[in-house]
This record gives structure tokens, C-alpha cells and sequence, in this order.
């Protein structure tokens, strides 16, 4: 599991963008970024377009870590078809995203918590490891003691965002199926993600 080193908020503010789209985001009052000369309009080079896009796509899953995220974008170039679309689909394929997007959990860094304290079962077996890569029709669903948490309840109520087009869920049981990997076009994100500049960065 990769490390939290900066909060959510922290990650907003560096980046420039309320990432998850959620209303205490510290970006909606301030859209600087920190520090002393956060409000200086300084026009990017491609490197720093293509480093920002990188950064906003690992931020976004939960600050994935460099060596994690280098090792989704080989197999992302291994793989047939566009590497960008195959990009967003292992990250869509995360277990730690599909229990965020299912919405038993609030934010993604609760989702990873979830799945890391066992409290996740993929096709009837415990799994807790965030980063596990599911399959299209895999059953996702969580422990009976997971599923009484006041957090999960929370999650299920959140106004801010809906279910994905690609999953079918049912909150009262808190079980889900991953019925499609989505394309980029199908991922419901509060910000513009540019995985074409993630790919550009790292085949330079």
C-alpha cells in the first residue's frame, strides 16, 4: 500500500484543483497554490504540463506511488489498443477505486483503508490489497462487519457524486459487480484528467 505522506487537501492546493470534486476542498475558497508565490501566472513548459497531468492522475487515486504507477503504465504499453485508454482502465480496475466508486467509502484514501483492514471481498474471498487488479464481472462486497460502519452509511448518502455507468450496485446488501473496464470518456472525474500527457511524459 503506497504511503500517505500529504493530506487530501494539501494535494488539492499543490495541484491547483479540487480533484475529487468535494465542497470543503480548500481549492473552492482559494485557487492559488501555497506558498509565497502561489498566485504567480507562470506559463508552463511542456514538461511541467506533462508532469502536472502525472501528478493530478496519481493524486486522484490516492497518491499512488512512482514505482506502482510507472508499473500500470508498462503494462498499459504492453497491453493492445491506446495506451492512455488502457491507462484509466487498470486504474478504473483497482480495487481501491471500485469500492470508492461503488460509494461504500467517502474518499478513495477510506476505500484503500477499507480493502487494507480486510473488510472487502472480491467473488467471495477477502482481499486486502488496494492495488488488486479485478475483472470484468467480479462480484465486489463488503464484510457484514463493514457493512454496520457509520462511514460506509455516510459514503452511500454522498450528494456530490454517482454511481459509475460501468458498475452495478446494491447499497443495501453493499455488494457490486465490475461489469465493464470504462474509457476515459465513461470515468466520472470533477476535473479534466489528460492521460495522453502522462503517456507523452513518460516516452520522452
Amino acid at each position: 500500500m503506497a504511503k500517505l505522506i500529504e493530506a487530501k487537501h494539501k494535494i488539492d492546493r499543490r495541484l491547483g484543483a479540487n480533484l475529487w470534486g468535494r465542497p470543503k476542498s480548500p481549492h473552492n475558497k482559494r485557487p492559488s497554490r501555497p506558498g509565497q508565490h502561489g498566485a504567480r501566472n507562470k506559463k508552463p513548459t511542456d514538461f511541467g504540463t506533462q508532469l502536472m497531468a502525472k501528478q493530478k492522475l496519481k493524486g486522484y487515486y490516492g497518491s499512488i506511488g512512482e514505482k506502482q504507477f510507472r508499473r500500470l503504465y508498462d503494462e498499459a504499453v504492453r497491453r493492445k489498443g491506446d495506451t492512455s485508454e488502457n491507462l484509466i482502465g487498470l486504474l478504473e480496475s483497482r480495487l481501491d477505486t471500485l469500492v470508492y466508486r461503488m460509494k461504500f467509502a467517502a474518499t478513495v484514501f477510506a476505500s484503500r483503508q477499507l480493502v487494507s483492514h480486510g473488510h472487502v471481498r472480491v467473488n467471495g474471498k477477502r482481499v486486502n490489497i488496494g492495488s488488486y487488479q479485478c475483472k470484468e464481472g467480479d462480484v465486489i462486497e463488503l464484510t457484514e462487519k463493514a457493512r454496520n460502519m457509520a462511514v460506509v452509511q455516510v459514503a452511500n448518502d454522498l450528494p456530490e457524486r454517482d454511481v459509475a455507468e460501468y458498475l452495478e450496485v446494491d447499497h443495501k446488501a453493499c455488494k457490486g459487480k465490475f461489469i465493464r473496464t470504462p474509457k476515459l470518456a465513461d470515468v466520472p472525474y470533477p476535473v479534466i484528467m489528460e492521460p495522453n500527457l502522462v503517456v507523452e511524459f513518460y516516452s520522452r
